[in-house]
């Protein structure tokens, strides 16, 4: 007998009965006529970040060459950001980008570079996959406008945004005389050159034509550095110099890591390093304005590799001149480099990488690298988190006190680097690129807002949008991965998630005290321990009864807070796909929780297995399927592109999206009706995520609606306040976040949502 299909019968009459007698009068309902309401109208007017201060890796802080006051930030997955000076914050500049599938990767900036000559040009490279060969091409976005607004073209080679050594570079350089010539640094092909502003680009086969084509972490080509000396003619630059890391060189047959041209790169030759450093890789280069340059050398590649690692100063003569060692490490390693002035007071700013020496962070020469002191490490901090991956280091070219490093969580600076006892603060006001994975949010009256699970940071409870948070099970380096309240008990929470800074081990947790204090769970249920991944849900019922659905697994419940688990009767999955998990969606009935829904969306679109929807009548133990009348067909897609969500004022009140198609159910699935006229088309996907939230006052629905996906050819986050009668897009083009793969309404505001986009934390609507 498949226990499927045959779990507790009198739940089940019960609930039949009462889906065909009770019923909701819900505007395009099945079986009621649409109430006659005025049309939905009206959009959020502005996005704000929900507030936790950086969270991510920021790869590189750069200042315009000729204006100081133009400051940028490109970070490793959440866009790029402008520096105001006016309030001391930073401004997001790529949420307008991206509304199709895989836009998000188009958030990883892998390099930026600015016009000298014109301070309104910004250019950036996006992308994420130079670890595959063959890999998918990168884009290089151009503004005319600081960033307000961007073009975009497609590139020829692959970008690694997010591949190990992204904080090295700039890898995108532009002719300081002639701005209409681009070079790129590819970390496959070579070396490339644009002579129209990046619109279109050659490979430089005069340096080398491979392309490696072993996968895996590749670095390279790396930068192009120019001679400035004949600034101010508007001639092309004819001297430069080319690094190459030692992967490429051996792979191109190249027998340096250093390379001058002098005719404008119709050919290149070998300039000799020190025997010291052949075969190293060099994170940065530097040339000052007396035309030396500084060059970072370390023996082993990426973020927070150990030595040895040198800094040189090299210069002196026409087109090269003599190598002098400034600064050697053996268990450190040498990453960032930043240079501030010239002759013997030149002041040399170096990020140790690394944690083998903890009372090393940032070394600073103020006699051009002849003696060198700390000025970060056990010196004061607003903060303590300021360290790991110190891959990048800029000095204010106006102020050189001024001292800022990039770091795995964002962005530290002091303004005192001359004193004795630097002090050192957080510069991450408004950039946040924390990575939402789920949310869920609380009733009105609440202790706190919703639950933020996110990658890296944990699970926190959100009460004040305007402050950091501070309540949540794991306080440490951790993802929450899953989370749910007891709707009528606010104050029980459960809470899945990653240890990451003790082994990677996955912990679950419960709350009895809104988030005062946590117990773990003292056991996991099967599948438990290995799902490390978001694509798991956790339902509460009501106090110490809950059910999970780990990754790849049937799921169990407990009624005792994790003590024990006892699988339901949930059919296993009959294909799965390493990497690319498959779950059972679950969610509580507010009104009624002795019924739970489960909703398996196929796993992936060529799963050829349609979307199905379960139900429990007994608080999740047992399940049925949904749709007695008529035959479910969804749209079978993958965890990211679907999803479901019940409405907490109305028992059975559920509604599904299965990345083509919305759904709705007034009778606990027995009965659906597909909502609106959304479909895929020109490439994106009809309806993905579907969140519902405070009505609007008068409204004939007791709750707002908003879907994102494509609606009459059109993607954006659409809203309805009938009930799905009637539509109007919620966001703009200007904010699209590349996409959202969590999207989350608000029950104290009515208009506010909550969405993730491409790692920029939670941003809410107003």
């Amino acid at each position: 007998m498949n226990r499927t299909h045959n779990f507790i019968i009198p739940a089940l009459v019960a609930g039949l009965l009462a889906g065909c007698s009770g019923g909701s009068t819900t505007p395009g309902a099945a079986g009621t006529a649409p109430a006659m309401t005025a049309a939905t109208v009206g959009s959020a007017t502005t996005w704000t970040s929900a507030k936790w201060g950086g969270g991510g890796y920021v790869t590189g802080v750069i200042y315009h060459p000729v204006n100081s006051s133009l400051l940028y930030a490109r970070t490793d997955v959440g866009g790029a950001y402008r520096w105001n000076a006016t309030d001391s914050t930073w401004t997001p500049i790529t949420d307008g980008i991206g509304w199709g599938p895989n836009e998000g990767q188009f958030h990883e900036v892998e390099s930026l570079a600015l016009d000298p000559n014109n301070d309104q040009f910004v250019y950036m490279v996006t992308g994420d996959g130079a670890t595959s060969y063959p890999a998918p091409k990168g884009r290089i976005y151009i503004s005319s406008d600081r960033g307000t607004t961007w073009t975009h073209y497609d590139l020829p080679f692959a970008v690694g945004g997010n591949d190990d050594g992204r904080a090295y570079g700039e890898r995108l350089s532009i002719d300081p005389e002639l701005p209409s010539i681009m070079y790129y640094a590819t970390r496959q092909d070579g070396l490339w050159k644009s002579t129209d502003s990046g619109h279109t680009w050659n490979q430089v086969t005069s340096l080398s034509s491979i392309r490696l084509t072993n996968g895996g972490q590749v670095y390279g080509t790396q930068q192009v550095v120019f001679d400035t000396s004949n600034r101010g003619t508007g001639t092309q630059t004819w001297v430069m110099w080319a690094t190459v890391n030692p992967d490429y060189a051996k792979a191109a047959g190249l027998t340096s890591s250093l390379y001058e041209s002098t005719n404008g790169g119709a050919t290149w030759a070998p300039v000799e390093v020190p025997s010291a450093v052949s075969g190293y890789y060099i994170p940065h280069v530097v040339r000052a304005a007396d035309g030396y340059f500084y060059f970072a050398f370390n023996q082993t590649g990426g973020q927070g590799r150990p030595g040895p690692g040198f800094v040189y100063k090299f210069g002196g003569g026409a087109h090269g001149g003599t190598w002098t060692q400034l600064l050697s490490t053996t268990g450190m390693g040498v990453g960032g480099l930043a240079v501030n002035g010239t002759g013997s007071t030149t002041r040399i700013a170096v990020g140790m990488t690394s944690w083998s020496d903890s009372s090393k962070q940032i070394q600073v020469s103020d006699d051009a690298g002849l003696n060198w002191h700390e000025v970060e490490a056990n010196m004061p901090h607003t903060s303590d988190d300021c360290k790991g991956w110190i891959e990048g280091v800029t000095i204010d070219p106006a102020n050189r006190d001024h001292i800022m490093h990039i770091h795995g969580g964002g962005i530290c600076e002091t303004t005192n680097a001359s004193s004795a006892t630097p002090t050192w603060s957080p510069k991450v006001n408004n950039l946040e690129e924390t990575a939402t994975l789920a949310a869920v949010a609380a009733p009105a009256g609440a202790p706190y807002k919703l639950i933020n699970s996110a990658g890296d940071i944990g699970t926190w409870l959100v009460s004040d949008l305007t402050t950091r948070p501070t309540k949540g099970p794991m306080n440490w380096w951790s993802s929450g991965n899953a989370a749910d309240l007891a709707w009528a008990d606010t104050s029980y929470i459960a809470a899945t998630g990653v240890d990451n800074a003790n082994g990677h081990v996955v912990k679950a947790f419960w709350s009895g005290d809104a988030g005062n204090t946590w117990s773990q769970f003292a056991s996991l249920p099967t599948g438990g321990s290995a799902s490390s991944s978001q694509v798991q849900s956790v339902a509460v019922t009501s106090r110490n009864n809950l059910v999970w659905a780990p990754q790849d697994s049937v799921p169990s419940y407990s009624t005792n807070s994790g003590a024990t688990w006892t699988q339901t009767n949930l059919p296993a999955f009959t294909a799965t796909w390493n990497g690319y998990f498959r779950a059972y969606r679950l969610a509580a009935d507010r009104v009624n929780p002795s019924k739970v829904y489960a909703f398996d969306s196929g796993g992936a679109n060529w799963s050829g297995q349609p979307g199905k929807v379960y139900i429990s009548y007994d608080g999740g133990h047992s399940f049925g399927l949904s749709g007695m009348w008529g035959a479910q067909n969804m749209t079978p897609n993958g965890w990211g592109d679907t999803s479901m969500v019940v409405n907490p004022n109305a028992e059975g009140d559920i509604w599904v999206t299965d990345g083509n198609s919305l759904y709705h159910s007034v009778n606990s699935g027995w009965n659906w009706v597909q909502v609106g006229s959304f479909a895929s088309a020109n490439g994106t996907m009809g309806a993905t995520k579907v969140a519902l939230g405070k009505a609007q006052a008068g409204s004939s629905y007791s709750a707002a609606i908003y879907v994102e996906g494509t609606l009459n050819g059109q993607w954006g986050i659409f809203h309805s306040d009938d009930g799905g009668v009637t539509w109007s897009r919620w966001n703009d083009d200007m904010h699209q976040f590349g996409g959202n793969a969590v999207m989350v309404g608000d029950w104290n505001t009515y208009g506010r949502i909550y969405v993730n986009g491409a790692a920029r934390g939670l941003i809410y609507s107003n």
